[in-house]
């Protein structure tokens, strides 16, 4: 079986210095629903997956009315969960809530952040990999927004990101550096379930990285690919999802 997980949890911030009123990021849409983040991304993923879990948190109850109504074409294979701890834990949580409500014959899961716009070719490839992805954009590395990838001298990979959108840090020789595309293949699912057990308590209150760290950072170089995403947008102002609606669209 073939998972998908998408987070939706957070409160959206900057998002919402937009909007007249608090939305929750992933249903707001121009024109009609459609042109809403979780849309696109459900929809483009559907053909593929066997399943789909979408974590809230933040507005939960604007996503349970939204999902039948608008998503009615794909609730066949469409699960909610619900983060308790949106407010005062990371994001790893959402992660956490969504690998604990996987089907127990899954067998690899993808993961992809829910304030994202793509291209489809690009998350078709991500989706049908026979192996563990890691993806990339061609946006500038910014500390204020981007979430880095280096290798290191011996080929294995390493997450850095700054939740105070301050300054990024490396403490070692690297031989790449890039930024993430945010979204995640794991071929191996029980392996994710596992380390949800291997957790400390501080790195279930952390960011999702610690998850995807730990997973991908066991990996050699051959084990795992990258795709770099063609076209990519994180979506944290409502003019991001205006450009993103102007270049992506159902493409």
């Amino acid at each position: 079986m073939k998972s998908l997980i998408i987070t939706v949890a957070g409160k959206s911030t900057r998002f919402n210095k937009d909007t007249k009123e608090n939305v929750l990021k992933c249903l707001y849409y121009e024109g009609s629903a459609e042109r809403s983040l979780i849309y696109q991304q459900v929809s483009k993923a559907y053909p593929y997956v066997d399943e789909i879990i979408i974590v809230g948190g933040y507005k939960y109850e604007d996503l349970e009315s939204f999902v039948p109504v608008y998503l009615k074409d794909f609730n066949d294979k469409i699960r909610l969960a619900y983060n308790e701890h949106f407010e005062d834990y990371g994001s790893g949580f959402s992660l956490i809530r969504g690998i604990g409500n996987l089907s127990d014959n899954c067998e690899e899961v993808t993961f992809i952040e829910g304030d994202l716009f793509f291209d489809t070719d690009s998350f078709v490839q991500l989706l049908t990999s026979e192996k563990s992805i890691l993806t990339l954009n061609q946006e500038p590395i910014l500390s204020n927004k981007a979430v880095a990838v280096y290798v290191d001298e011996t080929d294995h990979i390493h997450y850095i990101y700054d939740t105070n959108h301050s300054n990024l840090f490396i403490p070692v020789p690297f031989k790449a550096i890039y930024n993430s595309g945010q979204m995640w293949k794991f071929a191996n699912a029980a392996r994710v379930k596992e380390i949800l057990g291997e957790l400390s308590q501080e790195q279930i209150e952390g960011t999702n990285l610690e998850i995807i760290q730990k997973y991908f950072g066991e990996l050699e170089g051959n084990q795992y690919d990258t795709i770099t995403i063609k076209n990519w947008f994180n979506c944290n102002t409502v003019m991001d999802y205006r450009d993103a609606c102007k270049n992506l669209l159902n493409k």
